[in-house]
């Protein structure tokens, strides 16, 4: 059952921006249903789960074997240097790509088809073959190059979906700030969730 709900999955890219605990619980939430997580983490971004969330980042599979112990089925994770990974290739089939968060740099590679690394790389294949592709900035305030790479991405199909939690449905815990993002995120995702409670239910 799991490997005929998992057998394609998502790549899930975190990068350098802040917000890194966004990335991780969508990881989690994927695990949760049993679909495959094809994780790839740029080195900013190892950074910055040691600096917010406290992640031992010498010893990256070793933590991330940690931090998803409880899941039965484990993320796959490529190094940022992996460019011969089986993501990199548009033969190996997803259902699309999330980066989450985005940082500008990576946003600005992926405008400019720039392929520098795996991660820039996953999401030029997602473009290629018409895949799902979906970038959450972390980012404020805006220049004129971010919003015109963001603008260019978005013509050609690729969901901007800024990290912008909402207070409509009064938070009361930072979790529950997360799990809104995220769920919104899995919205654009076509995946059903109820991590949120949404504007008009009880």
């Amino acid at each position: 059952m799991v490997e005929s709900k998992s057998r394609h999955g998502w790549v899930v890219g975190i990068t350098g921006a802040s917000g890194a605990v966004y990335g991780v619980r969508l990881c989690e939430a994927l695990l949760e249903r049993e679909l495959a997580v094809h994780l790839v983490i740029t080195d900013a971004g190892w950074r910055v789960l040691h600096e917010e969330l406290g992640w031992e980042a010498s010893h990256r599979q070793r933590t991330l074997d940690q931090k998803f112990e409880r899941f039965a089925l484990k993320p796959r994770y490529y190094p940022i240097g992996d460019i011969g990974a089986s993501i990199a290739s548009g033969s190996f089939r997803t259902a699309g790509m999330v980066i989450l968060p985005c940082s500008m740099g990576t946003l600005s590679g992926i405008a400019h088809g720039a392929s520098g690394n795996l991660l820039e790389r996953a999401a030029d294949v997602m473009l290629k073959e018409g895949r799902k592709l979906i970038l959450a900035p972390r980012e404020t305030p805006l220049h004129a190059i971010h919003l015109e790479n963001m603008l260019k991405l978005a013509r050609m199909g690729v969901s901007i979906v800024p990290a912008m939690p909402a207070f409509y449905h009064k938070p009361l815990s930072m979790d529950e700030l997360v799990d809104f993002m995220v769920g919104k995120v899995m919205d654009n995702m076509g995946i059903d969730n109820e991590l949120f409670q949404r504007w008009g239910d009880a």
